[in-house]
């Protein structure tokens, strides 16, 4: 976790492989962060891992789930209870199941 990340309550970090949450970066209530899967093309079904990372001013919303191998890049909102199989491009929002693009991003000026 680098400085000003906050990881709410109930959050699961299933960290078989490294989590990376960046500045200002917010995952909340409840999501499951899972790096670690089964090779379903594989006859013995062994374990895979692979990262997740959660870059600057990244925001997942309460119970979202995140697998591993996925980058929520800068900016980007993951919506609640969306399920994230796939990277989230900078300042853009994605939700549902699996998630999908929504919208740009875009900060308003005070």
């Amino acid at each position: 976790m680098d400085k000003y990340a906050c990881i709410a309550s109930d959050v699961d970090c299933y960290n078989v492989a490294p989590i990376h949450i960046g500045q200002y970066a917010t995952v909340s209530q409840g999501a499951f962060l899972c790096t670690a899967s089964h090779d379903i093309t594989s006859p013995t079904h062994e374990l895979i891992t692979a990262p997740i990372v959660i870059e600057n001013q990244a925001w997942v919303g309460a119970g979202a789930f995140i697998g591993l191998n996925v980058v929520i890049h800068t900016g980007a909102v993951v919506g609640a209870r969306a399920a994230v199989f796939k990277s989230v491009d900078e300042w853009t929002v994605v939700g549902g199941n699996p998630a999908k693009f929504i919208k740009t991003r875009e900060i308003k000026n005070a």
